[in-house]
């Protein structure tokens, strides 16, 4: 499969025009009323000076102008570049600086936090959704004249936290996508035209602009975007609307499950329900069971396109445990430290390579070296392969904190913690949560008094307030080091596994 999703809106368009496309919460758009906006957008983008390999950024909630707008930037031959409407004006400010992208468009209630960012760079401009946007939807503007796309080169950058600390933009072609979107159709009993996600996760995310709008346009579906994730309300269209495709992390599905109603509900129509970011709990298997759904244990990341491999559809109910063995193109190994295949049931990293595999990082070719090995991407998580070939995920090599399917990287929230006065050490480390599967908590020692409250309002300030530790230590004695000098770490998760059961939560 190859081709762009501009080329997809516009068939769509024209052989099903008044098919649905978008249900946004009960306000729909047609594929025709869809490309005309879309085109709409374009034109704006071109009066700005917009050209084909530019960046056009979107900072705002789930909503049609955000679809409408990225659809926009495609049409023009401008690459996307999301970024989290949660972040404060200094990471966003860093992902300006990373991408440079000729226009950001916002929500007007994040219009202030742009300012900041433009005060100090303002080599961008500033589109409002609901001004530059909202307005385009029922026009009936000339269609942008389409450039011709090499489908090799750039059509998304989607930003996601590395080990690092410092956000690495994934980097995504119209082959990529199209390549990810034709894979998942030959596998998953729903393809095509009767492709019915239900999104109630982030636009910005690789789940939300690839694997929402993109892959629901390629195929002709329809996209049931939800502004935010409400649990009762999300039963509430899975029951009336009958979305067949529904992904996201255990979190997701346990609220759902908790919500009045959902024990008479029949959900058999949910024929592909795909978990992610933390492992399926056999009692969260039991409670959709009944209700005619099979929970699948995912694995993947963005850099290969968002999903590499599922449990089966036929063995969901008694290996839940396993990932299944990757797609027809989608391949897995797993490598000892010196890249040389283990044998089954033996723990070595997970090395991928598939349709969706990113060419590389945007202009971050050291991070691109490490991760893109021989044709492979390097995951840096752990698994077994048994003797069929399917993977079991066992942990994360990286530092990285999954609560409630959003990336925290230890790394940034101590940097930023680091620079309060008096700060001695820091380390952020994982720690279990009913709500959230995991969570933060920072463990601080500090050359003058310090309270809790004070490293929560400081990064209450400096980050996404999902990143802000939800645990702070205060620590009398020296952090451990291991004799590389770095804070061990794993000593550190050890002691302080039960940090729950033992501190009071600061927020």
């Amino acid at each position: 499969m190859s081709g762009t999703v501009v080329d997809a809106l516009a068939f769509w368009a024209r052989t099903k025009p008044a098919a649905t496309a978008i249900d946004f919460d009960g306000d729909t758009v047609s594929y025709a009323e869809l490309a005309r906006w879309a085109d709409g957008v374009g034109h704006v983008l071109l009066d700005r000076g917009v050209r084909p390999g530019d960046r056009v950024s979107f900072v705002g909630v789930n909503s049609l102008e955000w679809c409408a707008a990225a659809l926009g930037a495609l049409v023009v031959g401008a690459i996307a570049a999301p970024f989290n409407n949660r972040m404060v004006a200094r990471e966003l400010a860093d992902l300006v600086h990373d991408c440079q992208p000729s226009v950001v468009f916002c929500d007007e209630a994040l219009l202030p936090r742009l300012d900041d960012v433009h005060a100090q760079d303002p080599s961008f401009e500033i589109a409002v959704f609901e001004r530059d946007v909202r307005s385009l939807r029922h026009s009936c503007p000339t269609p942008v004249r389409r450039p011709v796309m090499d489908t090799n080169m750039p059509t998304a950058i989607v930003f996601t936290s590395g080990s690092t600390g410092r956000p690495k933009g994934v980097i995504f072609t119209h082959d990529t996508i199209a390549g990810v979107a034709h894979e998942w159709s030959l596998l998953e009993p729903v393809s095509g035209r009767d492709l019915r996600p239900l999104m109630v996760l982030p636009l910005f995310s690789a789940a939300g602009i690839i694997w929402g709008i993109a892959r629901t346009v390629l195929n002709g579906g329809t996209l049931y975007l939800q502004p935010r994730f409400d649990p009762v309300r999300a039963l509430e269209v899975l029951i009336r609307d009958k979305p067949n495709t529904l992904t996201g992390p255990p979190i997701l599905f346990e609220q759902i499950a908790g919500v009045d109603g959902f024990d008479d509900a029949d959900l058999s129509h949910l024929s592909t329900a795909h978990v992610g970011g933390a492992r399926v709990s056999v009692e969260l298997l039991a409670r959709w069971a009944p209700r005619g759904v099979a929970l699948r244990q995912l694995y993947g990341q963005t850099e290969i396109g968002g999903t590499a491999s599922v449990t089966p559809l036929e063995e969901a109910a008694h290996g839940a445990e396993t990932c299944g063995r990757g797609g027809i193109f989608t391949k897995i190994r797993v490598v000892d430290a010196d890249g040389v295949d283990c044998p089954p049931h033996v723990t070595g990293e997970i090395l991928l390579r598939g349709p969706g595999m990113m060419p590389g990082y945007w202009r971050n070719e050291e991070a691109t070296r490490a991760a893109l090995v021989d044709g492979w991407l390097r995951t840096g998580d752990l698994g077994m392969l048994d003797e069929r070939g399917y993977l079991t995920f066992v942990d994360r090599l990286k530092d990285m904190i999954i609560s409630g399917g959003l990336n925290i990287s230890p790394a940034e929230v101590e940097a930023v913690i680091a620079t309060m006065p008096g700060i001695e050490e820091v380390a952020v480390i994982s720690v279990p949560d009913k709500k959230f599967g995991e969570t933060a908590a920072a463990l601080i020692r500090a050359s003058r008094p310090l309270d809790e409250s004070d490293v929560v309002q400081f990064c209450n300030q400096r980050l996404a307030d999902y990143k802000v530790p939800r645990y702070v230590v205060l620590c009398e004695e020296p952090l451990p080091r291991l004799a590389s000098g770095k804070i061990a770490k794993p000593l550190l998760r050890s002691t302080y596994a039960q940090i729950p059961g033992s501190y009071a939560r600061v927020r």
